[in-house]
């Protein structure tokens, strides 16, 4: 399966495993499965740590570079018609990196792993949704 991570799931696998629903935990390491990343996700991580919702170490630019080199997640590129679909994509919300996230998905014909409730409805895309007790 070719996997969109959400930026949650991408920042729970790496930063706080325990928050990772099991379920979500076995996809991710099913050798099986394509793991996708947007640079909308790196770029939320960017400004989750500049907020200091997150830590990123040694400093925020240098944790995406080496994660980006030390696992095997593939690049979905942000393109003109990312940008456009990211503006019909049906959402019930308007944040920003969920249109991209949803518009690349439904782009690169990618299934998005994701937590976040929101999401659910929409019915323009492929979605795994995994459930949290938080």
């Amino acid at each position: 399966m070719k996997l969109l991570l959400d930026t949650h799931i991408f920042l729970w696998a790496l930063l706080e495993p325990e928050r990772l629903p099991p379920p979500a935990a076995q996809i991710l390491e099913n050798p099986k499965n394509e793991l996708w990343l947007s640079p909308i996700s790196l770029w939320e991580c960017l400004v989750l740590a500049e907020i200091g919702r997150i830590t990123l170490d040694p400093d925020s630019e240098t944790w995406i570079r080496e994660v980006r080199k030390s696992h095997n997640f593939k690049e979905a590129p942000l393109t003109t018609e990312v940008a456009i679909i990211s503006r019909r994509i049906t959402l019930t919300h308007e944040d920003p990196a969920d249109r991209f996230l949803a518009a690349t998905a439904q782009v690169f014909e990618l299934t998005l792993l994701t937590a976040d409730r929101r999401l659910q409805g929409c019915p323009d895309i492929e979605l795994l949704m995994v459930s949290t007790s938080a």
